[in-house]
């Protein structure tokens, strides 16, 4: 069989398969889903874009097929349609009917591009976030709140989130889908973004810069909460944690293997992600459902679940120090940090 028939064969497959897939994916990690003020005005311009664009397309065909049938040679008829080349009128409509509709475009465009650049780190009213991307994970810090956290975002519903985004290592880019629009988070570069969700929920964020081996792994999560629950969260990470008699013997584990890289005071942001309120987050590592299995797993070997990141291994198997009842004390304690 000829590859030309084959691919005849499989086309329906493929056009069935295409259409199913459109259907597929997550409401909270699309742009086609806005869930605040920017992550609309985004989707009008799409939008505008798009009906503009299809527009244009279908005057073109609808153009072409008229010449076609209106000009097309009839039997007997030798004569030659009358030459419009050089017709100044023709020219002019067609050259300004062009710039008309990019003006449609380019006003919207540029008065969003503008409003969308506003930085209001200096607004009181803000909620004010310095995000740092490593590789693989994020770091979040609340200068005016005293508190840092890691892998997931918590923001008051309904007000503007001021964000700081830079970088640690390498080229990154932050991204909330459902919120807006992304920024680059670059080495020695501050750059600025503004987000606002308008309903409680959680939403998925992305590293979208190709960042190293798990650059499709450096997931976040963003929990936009009622006002009075923001504050109640605030309060809970900022008061010290209570570690029951079950998880002591984890505790000094903790602090003999991990506490040089993970805090687990929210006033510090460490050079590991900050573990405290750990236990109420949704993933472990921004890619795994925290289970105490997945946790076990993790710090038995993070190199098997996220390729390149720069936790050690403390799994003997994995040539760390730690057996598995040592590995399941940590785990226990981690769960008290709430």
């Amino acid at each position: 069989m000829s590859q030309l028939k084959k691919f005849w064969r499989l086309l329906p497959l493929i056009a069935v398969m295409t259409f199913m897939l459109t259907g597929c994916g997550d409401p909270t990690l699309s742009a086609l889903v806005p869930k605040g003020p920017v992550a609309t005005e985004q989707l009008y311009l799409m939008k505008l874009s798009l009906f503009i664009m299809i527009f244009v397309v279908i005057v073109v065909f609808a153009i072409y097929v008229y010449v076609l049938v209106r000009f097309r040679k009839r039997k007997g008829d030798e004569s030659i349609p009358k030459q419009v080349e050089g017709s100044h009128v023709l020219e002019i409509i067609w050259t300004v009917i062009p710039i008309l509709l990019l003006l449609v475009l380019a006003v919207p465009t540029v008065s969003y591009t503008f409003k969308h650049s506003e930085n209001y780190n200096k607004n009181k009213d803000a909620i004010h976030v310095k995000v740092t991307a490593h590789q693989f994970w994020w770091q979040f810090e609340y200068p005016d709140l005293g508190i840092a956290t890691a892998q997931q975002l918590v923001i008051p519903k309904d007000k503007i989130i001021a964000f700081d985004v830079v970088s640690a290592d390498v080229a990154h880019a932050f991204w909330v889908p459902s919120l807006g629009g992304k920024v680059d988070t670059n080495p020695g570069i501050r750059n600025t973004l503004y987000l606002q969700a308008d309903e409680i929920a959680t939403f998925q964020g992305r590293c979208t810069e190709l960042c190293g081996a798990s650059h499709a792994l450096m997931n976040f999560t963003v929990a936009a909460k009622s006002e009075a629950d923001f504050n109640a969260w605030v309060a809970k990470m900022k008061a010290p944690s209570t570690v029951p008699a079950t998880a002591q013997k984890g505790e000094e584990l903790f602090k003999e293997n991990c506490m040089s890289c993970h805090a687990v005071n929210a006033s510090g942001p460490g050079v590991a992600p900050n573990l405290k309120g750990f236990a109420d987050r949704d993933t472990l590592a921004g890619i795994l459902e925290k289970t105490p299995e997945n946790l076990a797993s993790w710090i038995h070997n993070p190199q098997d679940l996220k390729p390149g990141n720069k936790m050690p291994a403390f799994g003997k198997e994995a040539n760390g120090k730690l057996d598995d009842a040592q590995i399941k004390d940590i785990v226990t304690y981690l769960q008290t940090l709430k």
